[in-house]
């Protein structure tokens, strides 16, 4: 273990070195962050996930500059100029880019301006210009007349003072201290400017905004950027990210300029030449690069908290449900559900395509909610969504089913996925989309995480930010999810098992296959039995699985099963079973944890039981609460300036939030109309499918985009 990275992460979080440590260590072990924050609070500190994550995405950072410096010593040592200060300098970067700044001199390149004027002979007056700079009455063409020789492609002083110029430019563009300077310069100072192309200007209207743009970039928002910068690759837009030229030159003027001697002005030139032709765009490009990670990592975070709200939405819970897929020629795809979400019948009925067709499907309608006793009916949001929730709402019902519209998006994502073939291989693609919309309505964790997390619809710019950054951020909010809601081990699929703590693809088909093969699991400990499963695994994954109605009481709780022993001493103590301690609030308030630390448990641990015992297997998700839009407004034309409408947040954003009033096109409340004082982050104010009453602010039904304020009086 890598101390110095242990001592700058700890400096850098403000955390106790030894929770580094510890943290690292169990990292190294294969521990997963969601196991680590929950059942290793004594080791690592009670840090929180974020913390945890931090400290691991920095320890792999870390991890990758060592790479890279190695690589850099054995290419230095292979061509015999690794000296002994080179390799202090090296061993003592901390960052990528001092790392880079420092090999630029001795990286192989490619044959320059200033490696041809060197090949001239012209190295010694590039040196007598850069070290004579105080010098007067030097007779320049001279000393330049010297370095004259037609045969190696100097026929003139002017030539040899262009050629030393050349080598001053490219070794102004390879100091350490100079890049450093200019650096801080870009990262202040820098101007993100676009201009279209001509004769794109119709190609690219919908970057109208940015054809004429200028701002200052360390304050752009992640998504102007991400714009911005797709419109660049997609040949649309001209970007540059650059500070004031004279301000910028000035840097390396400062460092290598003294006076104003003719020498000094050779080598003003030269510094001038170095930063147009080399350090601007090497710059420009590194702080382009820079800027772009920086828009990714806000617009990650942004797709990642909308995630979280999405999956942990309130379930229903275990209800019969029929679900409906609208649609409006081909109908609407019905499947009913049991209780555990499995198939029990499926049809299409037809409501939207003539009056028999509509009395037939009211038939078949009444009839299924009799035979199946159904308790609630999903109905899709998307296409001919309003029109069936409308047609369904006018019927009677017999045993007055709840009706519920689902946001649908990324089922039919899931509907052709693998998964749904392997769940459903005789169904229609239509009717799957059916049955994960009735599942999301019973539960959207253990429905959604069937699904590729960038389908579901809750991101921004997510195919411009970098790919494998947002895999690995999305699959730990899944993870994370998952966890801290828990799963029932004898119902739940191998896609959700699959984020369980130390589980993974494969452990979860086996744990699927053993389930088939032996029927449900009555005790924890018999999933040492799965293939595959061993200590380590079972350690990760136990305290996160769920065993309801099993024969032990705390296997449906989230007590790991390492602290069964503790459990069992309290009981000792006061007296009385498990089953007594988990229905009896007294006999909880009596348990003084203080006589139950060890040197492997302490308080944090035991608080963590306690509070567990008085609601074993909570589920951490809100209560469930029916939602309806609003009579009458099903489309753009319904809508007039000035209502007030009931709406969800479907999706969030760094400049507002969309909201689905029920016509079939999200509204937007920009940022600056979502309270009625200043908001700098939207996530402060709304939730993904947070129930909200929006008022309709305008409509242009040509773009069909609709804006909406949440303020008490907007404007």
């Amino acid at each position: 273990m890598n101390q110095t990275h242990i001592t700058r992460i700890a400096c850098e979080l403000g955390i106790l070195p030894l929770h580094i440590e510890a943290t690292a260590a169990l990292l190294a072990e294969g521990a997963t962050v969601p196991f680590l924050a929950r059942y290793r609070k004594e080791a690592t500190g009670s840090l929180d996930e974020v913390a945890i994550t931090t400290i691991r995405d920095r320890l792999e950072q870390m991890a990758e500059l060592d790479k890279r410096r190695e690589a850099i010593v054995q290419s230095l040592s292979e061509r015999e100029l690794l000296s002994e200060v080179l390799a202090q300098q090296v061993d003592a970067a901390t960052t990528m880019a001092e790392l880079e700044d420092i090999y630029l001199p001795y990286r192989p390149k490619r044959r320059t301006r200033a490696t041809i004027a060197r090949e001239r002979g012209l190295e010694p007056l590039a040196q007598f210009l850069l070290s004579q700079q105080r010098s007067t009455g030097v007779d320049l063409a001279a000393v330049a007349g010297q370095y004259v020789d037609v045969e190696q492609g100097v026929p003139s002083p002017e030539d040899a003072l262009a050629g030393a110029r050349d080598i001053i430019a490219e070794n102004v563009s390879e100091d350490q201290a100079t890049r450093a300077q200019l650096r801080e310069l870009f990262l202040q100072r820098a101007t993100l400017t676009s201009s279209v192309i001509k004769g794109k200007e119709e190609e690219g209207s919908k970057y109208k905004d940015y054809f004429a743009w200028s701002e200052p970039a360390a304050r752009a928002p992640s998504h102007r950027v991400l714009a911005v910068l797709r419109a660049e690759n997609e040949g649309i837009l001209t970007v540059h990210l650059l500070p004031p030229e004279e301000q910028a030159v000035a840097v390396p003027q400062g460092i290598f300029v003294s006076g104003q001697t003719p020498v000094a002005k050779q080598v003003a030139l030269a510094v001038s030449d170095s930063y147009k032709r080399l350090l601007a765009p090497s710059l420009e490009k590194e702080f382009s690069n820079e800027l772009k990670r920086r828009a990714d990592v806000a617009a990650i975070r942004v797709f990642a908290e909308n995630l979280r709200e999405l999956l942990l939405a309130p379930p229903m819970g275990q209800r019969r449900v029929l679900a409906l897929d609208p649609g409006f020629r081909t109908g609407c795809k019905l499947a009913v559900l049991d209780a555990q979400g499995n198939l029990l019948y499926h049809s299409t009925i037809s409501p939207h395509t003539g009056e028999s067709q509509r009395r037939e499907a009211e038939r078949q309608l009444r009839a299924l909610c009799e035979r199946f006793a159904i308790e609630a009916i999903a109905i899709g949001n998307g296409t001919a969504g309003r029109e069936t929730e409308s047609f369904v709402r006018d019927l009677p019902m017999p045993n007055s089913p709840q009706v519920v519209m689902v946001n649908e998006s990324g089922a039919s994502i899931y509907s052709a996925s693998k998964v749904a073939r392997d769940e459903f291989p005789d169904l229609d693609l239509t009717v799957r989309g059916a049955v994960s919309i009735g599942r999301r309505l019973q539960d959207p964790l253990g429905e959604l995480v069937k699904i590729d997390a960038k389908s579901i619809g809750v991101g921004q710019y997510q195919h411009d930010v970098e790919q494998a950054a947002l895999k690995r951020s999305l699959d730990d909010m899944v993870m994370s999810c998952v966890n801290r809601v828990g799963v029932d081990v004898n119902t739940a699929s191998a896609q959700l098992l699959s984020y369980v703590s130390g589980i993974g693809p494969t452990l979860a088909k086996n744990i699927v296959t053993y389930r088939q093969e032996h029927g449900a699991f009555a005790v924890r400990t018999q999933l040492k039995s799965v293939k595959g499963l061993g200590p380590k695994a079972f350690e990760q994954a136990a305290g996160f699985l769920r065993i309801r109605e099993g024969e032990y009481p705390l296997d449906a709780s989230a007590v790991h099963p390492e602290s069964y022993p503790i459990v069992d001493r309290m009981c000792a103590d006061l007296g009385c079973t498990v089953p007594e301690l988990l229905c009896n609030t007294a006999l909880q308030q009596r348990i003084e944890l203080q006589r139950y630390v060890n040197k492997c448990i302490g308080l944090p641990t035991l608080q963590d039981i306690r509070t567990e015992l008085a609601k074993p297997g909570r589920d951490p998700r809100q209560h469930f609460e029916a939602f309806a839009f609003a009579e009458g407004v099903e489309s753009l034309d319904d809508l007039r300036v000035g209502m007030k409408l009931p709406g969800i947040v479907t999706n969030i954003t760094a400049f507002g939030a969309f909201v689905d009033i029920g016509v079939h096109q999200d509204g937007l409340v920009h940022i600056s109309h979502l309270a009625d004082r200043f908001v700098n982050n939207p996530h402060d104010i709304v939730k993904v499918s947070q129930q909200v009453t929006v008022t309709v602010i305008s409509i242009d039904i040509p773009r069909k985009r609709i804006a909406l304020s949440m303020k008490r009086e907007p404007s």
